[in-house]
């Protein structure tokens, strides 16, 4: 993987990445070589990632609810109307995300996207992007899209708005992500450019072929690599030495009375991907919150008997192998990962618009 430091490109766009939790998308545009100006999140814990990757004071505390257009426009110095930036909004999605959980914990961000709105109206940039969970665009009407992308066409825009799948465009994760791209520069609509060739799997980018040494659970990695995983039982232990290599699941241990977990007795074709393993020729499935636990979804390493260590999920996400994470503990850092738009991904958007405001030249 490219060093996120090493832009192909020099343009005079500039960015400003709304909910920018630890810098996915920041990286990705920087990749691309586009300025970032500042990430924005509630979430003051991601300061010391975003701030140690993408640049020292480029981090702003505030939640988007009580943030002003014109406070904003006043410390990043910004202009209405210009052609030149580029308003992000990844906003957290739990809300609409089809996962089944509980969503009383997540009906403020529900509206977050209309929030990322007011300042799209007030400084009408040349270009605007959303990321977010394909749910936004199922439920269109409700998550305030629907009016957001007819203002955006009445003002102007050519908007490109489609459910994209990650692996498409460089990442070795099958994960599928909606993306609007709007642009009122030019009368096209933008969007990224899949990849050529055979798509990224788990093998490209782990295993010790990648430098990534063999552990066990419960390792701990106090350097920067985090090469580190949580510990597991004994009984877990036993379950996942079970487990077929390359693909396996639970079903490895489904006929041991002793390992085989209460709650899936006679329910052999529920949650299959609980204690699953990595394919190694295939992509990752998506890379949550969670993929350090073997016991919330297909989370194991293809032959280890261990969950995915931190770097490993940061690189299925595409983050550059030297990416700083900084957090108060293993789950805060997995979170900042879990959550981040794929940064190879934002790329291929950056990409997308560079080439376009350049009539097609990079």
């Amino acid at each position: 993987m490219k060093d996120k430091k090493q832009s192909q490109y020099r343009t005079p766009l500039k960015a400003v990445d709304f909910f920018c939790g630890g810098g996915g998308m920041s990286c990705g545009m920087q990749m691309a070589g586009i300025d970032v100006l500042a990430g924005i999140d509630y979430e003051k814990a991601c300061k010391e990632t975003y701030e140690a990757n993408i640049g020292e004071n480029k981090f702003i505390h505030a939640d988007v609810f009580n943030l002003k257009a014109q406070e904003l426009e006043k410390q990043l110095n910004l202009q209405k109307n210009d052609d030149n930036l580029i308003l992000i909004g990844c906003s957290p999605c739990q809300f609409w995300s089809i996962i089944n959980t509980d969503k009383s914990k997540s009906t403020k961000s529900k509206s977050l996207l209309m929030e990322f709105e007011r300042f799209v109206k007030y400084f009408k940039p040349g270009y605007v992007v959303v990321e977010n969970v394909p749910g936004v665009l199922r439920k269109k009407k409700e998550s305030g899209l629907e009016k957001f992308i007819e203002w955006l066409e009445g003002k102007g825009y050519k908007v490109h708005f489609e459910v994209h799948n990650t692996n498409d465009y460089g990442v070795p994760q099958n994960r599928k992500r909606f993306t609007l791209v709007a642009n009122r520069i030019s009368g096209e609509k933008v969007f990224p450019k899949k990849g050529e060739g055979e798509k990224l799997v788990v093998r490209d980018v782990i295993g010790t072929h990648n430098k990534f040494a063999k552990i066990k659970a419960g390792t701990k990695d106090k350097t920067e690599f985090l090469h580190s995983v949580p510990n597991i039982s004994d009984i877990t232990l036993r379950r996942l030495k079970k487990v077929k290599k390359d693909g396996g699941n639970r079903m490895g241990f489904a006929n041991d009375p002793e390992l085989q977990l209460k709650c899936f007795i006679g329910r052999d074709s529920s949650f299959k991907d609980t204690f699953g393993r990595l394919w190694w020729d295939r992509p990752s499935p998506t890379i949550t919150t969670k993929f350090f636990s073997v016991s919330n979804g297909r989370f194991v390493h293809p032959e280890e008997n261990r969950a995915l260590s931190l770097r490993e999920g940061a690189v299925l996400q595409s983050f550059p192998i030297d990416y700083k994470f900084y957090g108060s503990s293993h789950s805060a850092i997995a979170r900042q990962i879990g959550n981040a738009v794929p940064p190879e991904y934002a790329k291929r958007i950056g990409q997308a618009i560079i080439r376009s405001h350049n009539n097609g030249k990079f």
